[in-house]
């Protein structure tokens, strides 16, 4: 990965500033995207002090203009773009029968336009450098949570985007890895949206028993060396993702009993 252009989405914390200091250890060339210009300036100076170019850019994903210029920015910048990891992602937790639509919209927004966005704008030096497109994704994307109906929703959206993405080039040498962390210590659920559209603050869950970001973050650094399609992590995630293939009412109630007992569950 000596000397890659990488362009990151969502780099300013969790799994994207996880993966921004992965690959410049490694040697890689940065373009780091985040709405915070400041914790994004941060991550830059720990990433430039290992010795590599680091640019970064303020972006909003759900914004096309946004994706269009991070990707004129890095090909300025660099000449081209060999790896662009789509990772920037919101959530939310709600019913949908209580839930404000405007937060559907906004979860669809940022977790599959913008993926789409900055994808489409990146293509044309992806394809040319046999190079590789990255999906964080979720087990949500997998099997549908309750009380997250608009973030499985943009997740099996990603994912059968990729997947198509993927068989169309087939022949081309594009490489599309498709990425599920399981729970993962980071403030997504800190900065999950609630049925009105607010932020949810306090997270339900334990983060310090959940997988680190820089775990999940060498582990996809690993699978896009070796250009893996899937990435599913923790053993709970591979078990769910198993499981329902072959016991998709069971799983319904195991995961209904298992979100139910989240602190202040809406259901």
């Amino acid at each position: 990965m000596k000397d890659k252009i990488v362009v990151i989405t969502g780099a300013s914390s969790g799994i994207g500033k996880a993966l921004a200091e992965v690959f410049a250890a490694r040697g890689s060339k940065l373009v780091l995207a985040a709405r915070n210009v400041e914790k994004l300036d941060e991550i830059r100076q720990v990433c430039s002090s290992k010795g590599v170019s680091v640019i970064t850019v303020a972006c909003d994903v759900s914004k096309e203009d946004d994706c269009r210029i991070l990707i004129e920015r890095a090909v300025a910048e660099f000449g081209t773009i060999h790896i662009l990891i789509n990772n920037a992602g919101i959530s939310m937790r709600a019913l949908f029968a209580d839930l404000d639509l405007k937060v559907l919209r906004q979860l669809m927004d940022t977790n599959f336009w913008g993926a789409v966005y900055c994808t489409r704008f990146a293509i044309p030096y992806l394809l040319a450098n046999r190079g590789s497109v990255v999906g964080v994704s979720s087990i949500a994307g997998k099997k549908g949570l309750p009380g997250r109906t608009g973030y499985s929703a943009s997740k099996f959206a990603l994912e059968g985007f990729l997947e198509t993405l993927r068989t169309e080039n087939l022949k081309k040498g594009l490489h599309v890895l498709v990425a599920c962390p399981g729970f993962t210590r980071s403030n997504i659920r800190n900065t999950a949206l609630s049925k009105d559209g607010s932020v949810q603050g306090e997270s339900p869950r334990n983060e310090k028993k959940m997988m680190q970001p820089e775990e999940v973050a060498t582990r996809i650094y690993e699978a896009v060396m070796n250009r893996k399609r899937d990435l599913v992590l923790t053993s709970e995630g591979k078990m769910t993702v198993w499981l329902n293939k072959f016991f998709p009412a069971f799983m319904d109630k195991m995961v209904f009993n298992h979100m139910s007992k989240e602190q202040d569950s809406p259901f």
